[in-house]
């Protein structure tokens, strides 16, 4: 279920994970039956566990918390696209920044979370980063069963959204 994973380390990749990845076939088609709204819900909700290691590791920086606090405002129609853009761009600016492999994919995780109210299709971005990170964590050993319960965390997470995209009676802006 992770070859392709191993392969990757071994050719010394910088991302493990693509929307091929034999692990992610389960979730990616939980992910193409969703409305966009629930993509929303589920990726800024589950930007909150890789904004908490940010904000513990580099505690002076709010890059982070910006992208998903901007985008959230975007996805609300409470400010423009371009506010919640530079706000995306900035993470990914700070991911250039630093040299931690793990921070640095976690930056791109939450830069991609932020963009899921652009295009859906940045919601796996999402995934591949923070699974390229939690790889990173393990120290490219021993990984597996944290990616498995992870991936079971998304799609338990997806579902509830499915589930549950009106309960906030949350304002949504037009184009979503």
């Amino acid at each position: 279920m992770f070859s392709d994973v191993d392969h990757k380390i071994k050719q010394k990749h910088k991302i493990l994970f693509t929307k091929d990845s034999i692990c992610l076939n389960n979730l990616i088609h939980l992910m193409d039956n969703q409305s966009h709204r629930v993509l929303v819900l589920w990726a800024l909700n589950a930007a909150k566990e890789p904004l908490e290691i940010l904000k513990s590791t580099y505690r002076n920086e709010n890059r982070p918390l910006l992208c998903i606090e901007k985008s959230d405002s975007w996805a609300k129609g409470e400010i423009p696209m371009k506010i919640a853009k530079k706000a995306i761009l900035d993470v990914h600016h700070m991911a250039k920044e630093i040299h931690d492999e793990e921070m640095i994919a976690l930056c791109h995780a939450i830069g991609h979370a932020g963009a899921t109210v652009h295009v859906i299709t940045h919601a796996i971005g999402f995934v591949i980063y923070e699974l390229t990170a939690i790889v990173l964590r393990n120290h490219k050993e021993n990984y597996q069963e944290a990616i498995t319960r992870k991936i079971e965390e998304y799609e338990t997470n997806l579902k509830y959204w499915m589930n549950h995209e009106d309960i906030q009676m949350r304002k949504w802006a037009k184009f979503l």
